[in-house]
């Protein structure tokens, strides 16, 4: 009987070979697009799993609320780590990361290290990164010490074990030593790094109070828990610990603090508080949505075109039925050709995700697999899967052909049934639906991203050609000679500019007086800035005026706040703020200006309170407004000058508004995801319709012939059938 059901159903798919072939393109469309999400879905739901103890870290993240309300951060001051530890004897273990931008010299070779971390010896204690060369246990307990990833580690000594060997950290001619090779870390890690400093070195050399300094949030924290213990017992725990060790310093600041838990496994895609890597959760749920919906349009068109031919099959049902097939045996025969139509679209579809993996990889811009074969279990997955879609798409049509009444057949009195073509129509009709309200949707993704692109910033960010990662060295004197360069209009110095990720080491504790007469104190953003800032950057003043030469308190003493911080104050215009006192960090001075809000976050935040102060210890950033014309040689003035005075670092520049384009890059590959679906989703609903439309005119054959024999021109039929 199988054998009989098998040849039956090649003999059917054979005979309609057009129909057939809709058929199968459909559904190995739609599961190629749904394997396809899958493998990203998956991708990103790996993020921090690799770990073998990931179901027992957890991430320390702490707020800091003020009279003006409450920062929500990801990051922790240095005691708290050291204090945990010791005040709860289930946590195994505790790390800390700063992150870091360090300049590496060996030799003549010279690379600025961006993606640098300070990190605790315990930090391979809770991340499994192996080691290719060095001791796990020590290599990041001496001060000085550097572990570099493998690619990092090429740059500098190329294949050989570096282990021992000596370099200059930073461009302060810091002697450090190699003491490990890790293997790079995996591109589904929150955390990345090409090199890990001992922390001793940060602590040490250039922080040595900060153990102690319960009000400065840099570092990353995270702990492992022994097994079986209760997260929110230890929560429960975490105010009283504050009250006890960190009640001085809160109350020195008129401020609290709370810490929380993060299981490390969620900070990629369920954390409210951000990390260095984020994901976007809302839109794994979006595309496996979108993959539902193509395979309910795939199968739809199976069942549209399965009842539409149900005329032809109803003779075969009737001469089966009258000798002696019964009805579960007539489903069985529907159900095998339709589920010999999903295994030859299964193994179409192998063939369109090995052509469309690598375009996948780039649209999506992360390699989310290398090959369809990389993981033999997801292919696994994918054919009894291929077998549910078959049986689910071949159901309704194998009930609605195996009920025909062969005597009605056989007399020729059977029709197609006005319910069968209302179905028809509901189902092409919820197609089209779909596909519009996915057309829909690309549009409000592509609005929002050219609305980020192209919505006023509170500046002017064309022409603004950042030099990164400057020094000190030598800096008036550079500034001086990169002014004369007849394409460079204005050019300014400052720790940090926007568009970039702000450090929250530098939330400023800032006391100013309210407008209700009292002392408010908050952690504001500040940029340490020089005196051309405002007029390079092009930001309005408000009121009051500019930082200027003609003041010399102004070096130190003075300060400009934006809008929000003035309104946070409880003002309601900028010059009700103009020569209030103020102290940030043991200084004091007035206020003299207030300038208009500019976004220095991307504009999916809100704009935060941000201070503006002069007297720079480390100039990060020199940002050069250019003209308009000979753009190619005013970089190459630049580069020359950038040799002549700063020759120990590497000439490191790029444009501000490429900076923030980069912020909305994720959002436009999500974009290009979305739309890449939409327009298959819009191809195989117009496969369906093309198919029921071919079908219907070949039904027609006899009563276009009596037309054009009637006269009827060709354009006439072709509209008739439109």
């Amino acid at each position: 009987m199988f054998k009989a059901y098998l040849k039956i159903a090649f003999r059917n798919i054979w005979g309609f070979k057009i129909f057939s072939f809709i058929n199968v393109l459909g559904l190995a469309v739609g599961m190629t697009a749904c394997f396809l999400i899958f493998l990203y879905v998956r991708f990103e739901w790996s993020y921090d799993r690799f770990h073998k103890n990931a179901e027992w870290t957890y991430r320390l993240a702490a707020d800091i609320t003020t009279s003006s309300g409450t920062q929500i951060g990801y990051q922790t001051s240095a005691p708290m780590a050291r204090s945990i530890k010791a005040a709860f004897p289930e946590v195994q273990a505790v790390t800390r990361v700063v992150p870091a931008n360090l300049l590496v010299i060996k030799g003549y070779i010279k690379f600025q290290e961006e993606h640098s971390l300070w990190a605790d010896p315990s930090f391979f204690s809770i991340f499994d990164f192996p080691l290719k060369y060095g001791d796990l246990e020590t290599a990041l307990k001496e001060p000085n010490s550097i572990i570099f990833s493998e690619t990092a580690a090429q740059k500098y000594f190329g294949n050989s074990n570096p282990v021992g060997q000596r370099l200059l950290l930073t461009g302060l001619k810091l002697p450090a030593i190699v003491t490990g090779v890790m293997k790079d870390i995996p591109v589904n890690s929150h955390l990345k790094a090409d090199m890990l400093v001992s922390m001793s070195t940060y602590t040490k050399t250039f922080q040595p109070f900060i153990e102690q300094d319960w009000n400065s949030f840099i570092y990353y924290t995270y702990l492992k828990l022994k097994k079986g213990a209760k997260p929110g017992k230890l929560e429960a725990g975490f105010p009283s610990l504050l009250l006890n060790e960190a009640g001085g310093a809160m109350k020195q600041g008129n401020q609290k603090y709370s810490m929380f838990l993060e299981p490390l496994r969620d900070v990629y895609l369920r954390s409210a508080r951000g990390a260095p890597e984020k994901g976007n959760l809302h839109n794994l749920y979006t595309l496996s949505l979108i993959a539902i919906f193509l395979l309910l349009i795939a199968c739809v068109n199976f069942v549209n075109l399965s009842t539409a031919r149900s005329m032809e099959r109803a003779k075969e049902v009737g001469i089966r039925k009258v000798a002696g097939a019964t009805r579960i045996q007539l489903m069985g025969q529907f159900l095998m050709e339709s589920l010999i139509i999903s295994q030859i679209a299964f193994v179409f579809t192998i063939f369109l995700c090995y052509l469309s993996l690598p375009f996948f990889n780039q649209v999506s811009g992360k390699i989310v697999s290398h090959g369809v074969f990389e993981q033999g279990s997801y292919v696994l997955y994918l054919f009894p899967a291929s077998i549910c879609i078959g049986l689910f798409a071949g159901v309704y049509p194998a009930i609605v052909l195996s009920s025909f009444k062969p005597i009605s057949v056989l007399k020729g009195r059977f029709t197609s049934g006005i319910k069968g073509v209302l179905l028809r129509k509901i189902l092409v009709i919820a197609q089209f639906g779909t596909s519009i309200a996915l057309i829909v949707g690309v549009i409000v993704v592509y609005s929002q991203v050219h609305f980020m692109r192209n919505h006023s910033l509170g500046f002017n960010k064309d022409q603004l050609m950042i030099l990164d990662n400057i020094g000190t060295e030598n800096i008036p004197l550079f500034k001086h000679i990169l002014t004369e360069i007849p394409g460079i209009q204005s050019a300014t110095v400052s720790t940090s500019i926007p568009g970039k990720d702000y450090n929250n080491s530098i939330l400023d504790q800032t006391s100013i007086q309210n407008s209700k007469g009292d002392i408010q104190q908050d952690n504001i953003a500040t940029y340490s800035v020089d005196y051309d800032f405002l007029k390079t950057y092009q930001i309005g003043l408000v009121a009051g005026r500019n930082f200027s030469k003609d003041f010399p308190n102004d070096s130190v003493h003075a300060l400009i706040l934006n809008m929000t911080a003035v309104k946070n104050l409880g003002y309601n215009s900028g010059d009700q703020v103009i020569g209030k006192q103020f102290t940030q960090e043991g200084t004091n001075g007035i206020i003299i200006g207030v300038v208009n809000d500019f976004h220095f976050h991307s504009l999916k935040e809100a704009v935060q309170p941000l201070a503006l102060r002069t007297g720079l210890d480390y100039s990060q950033f020199m940002t050069l407004r250019l003209g308009s014309k000979n753009l190619s040689s005013t970089i190459n003035a630049v580069k020359k000058k950038w040799d002549l005075i700063i020759p120990i670092r590497p000439f490191n520049y790029f444009f501000l508004d490429q900076a923030f384009d980069q912020k909305y890059r994720s959002d436009e590959r999500f974009g290009n995801l979305f739309l890449c679906f939409v327009v298959l989703a819009i191809f195989i609903s117009g496969l369906g319709l093309l198919s029921l439309a071919s079908y219907s005119t070949l039904q027609r054959t006899k009563e276009i012939g009596i037309r054009k024999v009637l006269g009827a021109s060709v354009v006439g039929i072709v509209n008739l059938l439109s």
